[in-house]
């Protein structure tokens, strides 16, 4: 088949390194893959902030670390200012939007160019977001691919989706990987940064500051894709790495007791399936994904959405296990990762892409 991603920006999101591997992939299952996107647009705000913090002042443009690759298959980035258009686009058999404006775009494109598919990897209807639009795309009878129960089940409750394809994200467990392992001899926490309200690591931190009263000796160490904000500083004694090498991420995983998630809203978490194929068990609120990969006491634990002290207190379940208890659950950790692999989803995603062509 001759198939076509169209992405909103070229980045290290979660959500660009599936995007990267299914196209990847198809390539070499002998599809033609061509991957379109745009450079990244900084704001004005973002970039008065890497100037106030010694920075210096960055171009509006940036085309920093992607994970898209033209040496795997044809990468083509559009003018950045406006909607991406036909004209940059091959003629394919299948079309996928990845991203609620994508939807939009590929909507208006001719026949040509593919049998519309939308790849939905969360419900992007976050804080600033126009909501009618991005529901109105997803009421469109487009064939879809959702990538959690939670979200399969929302497309066709409440918004009529009778196509829809369940193709839960796999880890690259070449890539994120650790042997049977002991605790940290300091307790250590992990976490991705986010100054995003949805990541939500005020609640994060609240609760970590709970847990520094039971375990003194607790840290945290974090990464993320842009620099903590003054208005959501790490706690004190904290460590955040700004955008590491793939192959320290796997350390730092590596490196942790314990995985926390404390977002309000995930279409996935692809961080909670690498960290527990690092054999890292997971403290996560109950949303999309981690309630796929989860099981109370097994791999780790689920806590309600925005409470701090339920979140401290499966942490201190965790941080006080016994050596033998805790590697249990690291392992069922890493099991749970293993049964999640590449090559099963892409079997999964490229059926659902022939059914869609059909």
């Amino acid at each position: 088949m001759r198939i076509t991603f169209v992405t909103p920006v070229a980045d290290v999101s979660g959500g660009a390194r599936i995007i990267h591997q299914y196209a990847k992939a198809l390539q070499e299952r002998g599809h033609v893959v061509c991957v379109i996107s745009k450079p990244q647009e900084l704001s004005f705000k973002r970039r008065v902030r890497s100037f106030l913090s010694g920075q210096g002042w960055p171009p509006r443009l940036a085309m920093n670390e992607t994970f898209y690759d033209p040496a795997c298959y044809d990468l083509r980035l559009a003018r950045p200012f406006r909607p991406i258009d036909p004209s940059i686009a091959p003629d394919a058999d299948i079309i996928i939007a990845t991203w609620w404006e994508t939807a939009e775009w590929i909507e208006k494109f001719p026949a040509s160019k593919g049998k519309k598919v939308h790849f939905v990897q969360g419900y992007e209807a976050f804080p600033g977001m126009p909501k009618d639009r991005v529901d109105a795309v997803l009421r469109l009878p487009t064939y879809k691919i959702a990538v959690s129960t939670w979200l399969s089940e929302m497309l066709k409750t409440e918004f009529g989706a009778n196509r829809v394809a369940l193709v839960p994200n796999a880890v690259d467990t070449r890539q994120f990987y650790a042997e049977p392992r002991a605790k940290q001899t300091v307790p250590t926490i992990g976490l991705v940064y986010s100054g995003h309200p949805v990541k939500d690591c005020r609640t994060a931190f609240r609760a970590f500051g709970l847990i520094k009263k039971k375990h003194p000796a607790a840290r945290m160490i974090m990464f993320g894709k842009s620099s903590p904000r003054a208005s959501l500083p790490i706690p004190r004694g904290s460590k955040f790495i700004l955008l590491p090498p793939q192959e320290q991420i796997r350390e730092i995983y590596s490196s942790c007791d314990v995985w926390l998630c404390s977002s309000r809203s995930e279409g996935f978490g692809l961080p909670v399936l690498e960290a527990m194929a690092c054999r890292c068990p997971v403290v996560s609120t109950a949303v999309a994904g981690p309630v796929d990969l989860i099981t109370d006491g097994v791999e780790g634990y689920l806590v309600p959405i925005g409470d701090a002290k339920s979140m401290a207190e499966k942490l201190d379940l965790l941080l006080s296990l016994r050596e033998a208890e805790w590697r249990r659950m690291s392992d069922a950790a890493y099991a749970t990762a293993k049964r999640h692999s590449s090559c099963e989803a892409i079997n999964r995603f490229e059926a659902a892409l022939r059914e869609a062509a059909q």
